[in-house]
């Protein structure tokens, strides 16, 4: 009778080990990270990457750039962004593709007004283009590509771009006279498709 009690209690203990064993390994990683090729501009881009299973996980970032004048042009963006991502080997190890959704506010120069040259609207007024300046914001769709690879055992490097489209309602102002230059009734409306993501993540290991 005692042996068999032992034998029993003996099993019971083993199969505690194996739940919890087998518990550990599926516990999921999750991920710091700050974008290294934007810092040394002012830009601050951070995120958080949760493993889900065994080659899909799920990234959350904000992109801060407080610029009111950078190399003489607004550039005022703010962003959030939430993007899937599956590993062709496993999470956070080699090429991946993502799905991203980001929503943004801006206040910005759009890189065709750089210029002096005259800038005509419906109404023929005229002004210079390199005076105007686009306040609103966005909702993007896109794309990403990367790879992440290991340094050491909590350290990644995670080199990454995302292209889609976006749709943007703004309004458009001179600087000068804070007149609009734009004859829109509320926001102006546009669609696009650019680069609007990219970088070199360095990610530390949490759990």
């Amino acid at each position: 009778m005692l042996k068999h009690k032992f034998l029993t209690t003996s099993i019971a203990l083993l199969s505690v080990g194996a739940l919890t064993a087998q518990e550990q390994e599926q516990e999921k990683s999750l991920y710091i990270k700050g974008n290294a090729l934007l810092a040394p501009l002012g830009v601050i881009n951070v995120g958080v990457e949760k493993q889900i299973s065994q080659k899909y996980t799920l990234q959350g970032d904000v992109l801060v750039s407080p610029w009111k004048s950078f190399a003489g042009h607004e550039l005022q963006y703010y962003s959030l962004s939430l993007e899937g991502r599956y590993y062709f080997n496993e999470a956070f190890s080699r090429w991946y593709i993502g799905a991203n959704i980001a929503a943004s506010a801006f206040v910005l120069q759009k890189w065709n007004y750089w210029s002096d040259a005259p800038y005509i609207n419906d109404k023929d007024e005229v002004f210079v283009s390199s005076n105007l300046y686009q306040k609103g914001v966005s909702l993007i769709v896109g794309i990403t590509g990367g790879y992440q690879f290991k340094v050491s055992d909590r350290w990644n490097i995670d080199v990454y771009a995302t292209v889609g489209t976006s749709q943007d309602f703004y309004k458009g102002y001179d600087k000068t006279t804070g007149q609009r230059y734009e004859s829109a009734q509320k926001f102006n409306k546009s669609g696009e498709f650019l680069p609007y993501r990219g970088g070199v993540m360095i990610s530390y290991k949490l759990k």
